[in-house]
């Protein structure tokens, strides 16, 4: 029988800004509601990012998470999952800023340095609700987002063996397999681990199912029955994307973080409104939906009670 999907749900993440969805959580009382309401509707992992409840930009702050990180432990079962990727911008120090204060029993982690280019979508809007947005967008047209081996090397060490936090590799392009499989061969992660390949991003593998057939492909033969793998695009990309990865036997992540709209056109008005929807076509594929408690099974997680809010 076909394992159960995991439903990862990225409630707001640091690319896009106030501007571009008025349902965009922003402050730790949006992000901890629309965190708990994915979480209802089928979400067993929640990735989570924080914003400046001022302005809407991503804040590497720990405090920040501190005001929505507890309440949703409170309020659901599901696995806290904190970014270590943090904002466009960031140091590495910011970005692992939360994770080494929460000491979350899931982290994301990067697998490799990229172009990260937002800027395409400075050309979709004009009136702006802040002045950082812009400058944002426009940055990424000659940055870099560094992941190097000394970087990843680092958070393996300090929040993976000093915390017991295991990761979310995220994939951008097919290097990064290559680049974790590396690690994997060192004896410095080991198993069960979890891939979240990514698709769509400008400087990364394009949003195109022979990629996702192909980076899936060389995935079973780096890592053959080790791991657990995932699926995320960007933008319009996200439901069909979602959708081969669970017709393939992976698992999935959705989120106002990836994409703002449940249809053409239309913007979604919230996190559990993706969630609710792709759970939808899970079920009618036949398939089920993975609780909290079946995700941290398989993913050998420390269990919620280990961590630190």
């Amino acid at each position: 029988m076909p394992k159960p999907v995991i439903i990862t749900c990225a409630p707001t993440g640091g690319i896009h800004t106030p501007t571009m969805s008025p349902y965009l959580p922003i402050t730790p009382d949006q992000i901890a509601q629309a965190s708990i309401e994915a979480a209802e509707a089928g979400a067993s992992i929640i990735h989570l990012h924080a914003r400046d409840p001022e302005t809407g930009k991503p804040d590497p702050r720990a405090e920040t998470f501190m005001r929505f990180l507890p309440r949703i432990k409170q309020s659901t079962d599901a696995v806290i999952n904190v970014s270590t990727g943090g904002g466009l911008g960031m140091t590495r120090e910011e970005r692992l800023r939360a994770a080494l204060t929460a000491s979350p029993e899931m982290a994301s982690l990067n697998v490799g340095s990229l172009n990260f280019g937002i800027f395409p979508m400075l050309e979709k809007y004009s009136d702006w609700k802040h002045d950082w947005e812009p400058a944002f967008l426009e940055m990424t047209r000659d940055f870099i987002f560094r992941n190097t081996f000394t970087d990843i090397e680092f958070i393996l060490k300090e929040l993976g063996e000093g915390h017991g936090t295991r990761f979310e590799f995220e994939c951008y392009d097919l290097g990064h397999l290559y680049n974790l499989a590396w690690f994997v061969d060192k004896g410095v992660v080991k198993p069960p681990f979890f891939i979240q390949m990514v698709f769509g991003i400008l400087g990364g593998v394009g949003a195109d199912p022979d990629n996702l057939m192909h980076m899936h492909t060389i995935a079973q033969k780096l890592f053959g029955d080790q791991y657990e793998w995932s699926v995320l695009a960007a933008g319009r990309h996200q439901m069909p994307f979602a959708t081969q990865s669970a017709m393939l036997g992976g698992n999935l992540r959705v989120g106002l973080e990836d994409g703002l709209f449940i249809g053409k056109g239309e913007l979604a008005t919230s996190n559990a409104e993706q969630v609710r929807k792709i759970r939808s076509i899970i079920e009618n594929l036949g398939l089920t939906v993975a609780s909290p408690a079946e995700a941290r099974a398989r993913l050998a997680l420390k269990g919620g009670d280990q961590v630190g809010f």
